[in-house]
């Protein structure tokens, strides 16, 4: 498509994900380019996809194994509702660095590429083995070489760094120094193998100097296998989970951390690692606060809300969805409802002119803990679902569960996750570049 390209820009500084530097502050920052692409898909899928992530949400996690544990922000700007509703960022590793194009991904902890090099240890077994088939072999287009990279470091089986720290790791070790092995399931099927070891990451420092910096010791996944849509377009996965081996983490471990003006609560609770969890008080509509159980924000009785750059649709559990798409269609009954899945609130949005109604749409806002307010714009909930027809762009999920706000809803607004502080700030912004 001929055009401007969009890009989103990915900000690493303060201790965990860092959007703007405040006056006085010293003004280091990486950056990367966050890229949204749009492969054919339907939004039926797209909501398939998102429905069985959120049954991986819900189980509280994949397969673990025992585990032992300034400000990294994600800018997120509209982009096309259809596709795999993925976000991919510019990633270079190794020395020399190899670039890449990642998933962007706040609900993963391993940060894993497309490798060269067979797996030391594809045929062991993993631990809590399940029946999922093998996944196909790594594309040679694109791919990580060890091989070539001066700072590249196998993690040994035997250490208790693969036993202990990496929940994903295989069980068997025939030699103490074989390579960790790791069999990385998601709940939609897809699946990444390979090797795990540690390598640098080449980092551009913000400002307007061009300069680079050299972040040592990342964990990284060299994956010789794999399958699932998502990885079709991209290189592998960037880890910005909440978890101490994630890339995120290791970025916080590097640059200094500080608050902003708009400040949330982040809940960093064990029960829903690897995301990240944030105190919801309510959901206004038109200035008009909702009627939502209590219970249904509150991890101690079977709800909270999570974000998730992963997830596309914002997914509410039974009550809030309920309340939140009454009060929506209540204000949208003059226009005439229209079928279309996977949506049960849709609506024709063609005058009979062929030109598009001029219907004002209510302002939806989240509210969190103290007195912000996520105030999305109104197509991040009420989507172009076709030509000419609009719907209510949620999705409802099961009750007792968690609410997933994905990242259609967090479309243009600056991110930032403060690990070291235990906060979220927020702002709007176009994230354009």
């Amino acid at each position: 498509m001929a055009g401007r390209r969009r890009v989103v820009v990915l900000v690493v500084a303060a201790a965990l994900l860092v959007a703007v530097a405040s006056p006085g502050a010293s003004g280091k920052s990486a950056r990367f380019e966050l890229l949204r692409l749009a492969p054919a898909a339907s939004l039926a899928d797209l909501a398939r996809m998102d429905r069985e992530r959120m049954a991986f949400i819900s189980s509280r996690g994949r397969r673990r194994a025992t585990e032992t544990a300034s400000a990294f922000a994600m800018p997120l700007s509209s982009g096309a509702y259809t596709g795999t509703g993925q976000y991919f960022v510019r990633f270079r590793v190794g020395t020399p660095a190899q670039p890449f194009l990642l998933v962007a991904d706040t609900g993963s902890d391993l940060t894993w590429v497309k490798c060269h090099r067979a797996a030391a240890a594809a045929s062991a077994s993993p631990r809590n083995a399940s029946s999922l088939p093998a996944p196909a072999p790594a594309s040679p287009r694109r791919t990580f070489r060890p091989d070539k990279s001066r700072t590249w470091a196998p993690i040994p089986c035997s250490s208790a760094t693969c036993r202990e720290s990496l929940p994903f790791s295989l069980a068997a070790c025939a030699t103490p120094a074989n390579p960790c092995a790791y069999d990385y399931r998601y709940k939609d099927g897809s699946a990444a193998r390979g090797t795990v070891g540690v390598d640098s990451a080449t980092i551009a420092l913000s400002g307007r100097a061009a300069r680079k910096a050299k972040l040592r010791g990342v964990v990284l996944g060299c994956t010789t296998s794999y399958n699932g849509q998502s990885f079709l377009a991209s290189d592998g996965v960037l880890s910005l989970g909440y978890s101490n081996i994630s890339f995120a983490s290791r970025a916080a471990s590097r640059f200094g951390g500080r608050f902003s003006y708009c400040l949330t609560p982040l809940v960093l609770d064990h029960r829903t690692r690897p995301f990240y969890a944030v105190t919801v008080k309510g959901v206004s509509v038109a200035g008009e606060l909702l009627k939502i159980p209590r219970a249904v924000w509150d991890v101690e009785q079977g709800g909270g809300a999570i974000l998730d750059s992963g997830t596309s649709l914002t997914m509410l559990a039974k009550p809030a969805y309920r309340a939140v798409v009454a009060a929506l269609s209540k204000r949208l009954a003059g226009l005439p409802r229209v079928t279309m899945d996977p949506f049960d609130y849709c609506y024709n949005w063609t005058s009979p002119s062929g030109s598009d109604v001029a219907a004002p749409l209510p302002m939806l806002a989240v509210h969190f803990a103290g007195s912000a307010r996520l105030e999305p714009p109104a197509k991040s909930y009420v989507i172009d679902a076709a030509p000419g027809v609009k719907c209510i762009g949620l999705q409802e999920g099961p009750w007792p569960g968690l609410s997933v706000i994905g990242n259609i809803l967090q479309q243009e607004h600056l991110w930032e996750y403060d690990l070291k502080n235990r906060r979220l700030r927020f702002k709007r912004s176009r994230c354009m570049h």
